[in-house]
């Protein structure tokens, strides 16, 4: 089974989720997505497996999010994917992609399910 995921070392829930892992004796691919974050493909490709809207997957209280004006209705799927690919702070985390699943680790535990 080939499992990742997008972390972010500095949140406590992605550390949680990462632990988990960890416990069950995965060690996963830790992609730190801040410093390498997914292109709009990959992460068409993940709203996709995680069955999110753009907007569902987006931290909307990061200043960026109303600073981008990206609570406008109007921004289709491809305006906000763009984004976040520029702006990968606005990525919610962890995301665990498992063997052609998906899950948001929030809470953490909700990483287990895809295992």
């Amino acid at each position: 089974m080939t499992i990742a995921i997008l972390h972010n070392p500095r949140c406590s829930k992605s550390r949680q989720a990462l632990q988990l892992l960890k416990d069950k004796g995965i060690e996963p691919e830790v992609v730190e997505y801040l410093k390498t974050p997914p292109d709009a493909s990959e992460l068409g490709r993940i709203l996709d497996l995680l069955g999110l809207a753009p907007r569902d997957l987006m931290r909307r209280k990061e200043p960026v999010y109303k600073e981008l004006g990206l609570d406008d209705p109007a921004l289709g799927r491809a305006a906000l994917i763009a984004a976040m690919t520029e702006n990968p702070i606005l990525i919610e985390r962890p995301v665990v992609l498992a063997d052609g699943k998906a899950v948001l680790g929030r809470p953490p535990e909700n990483v287990l399910t895809i295992l």
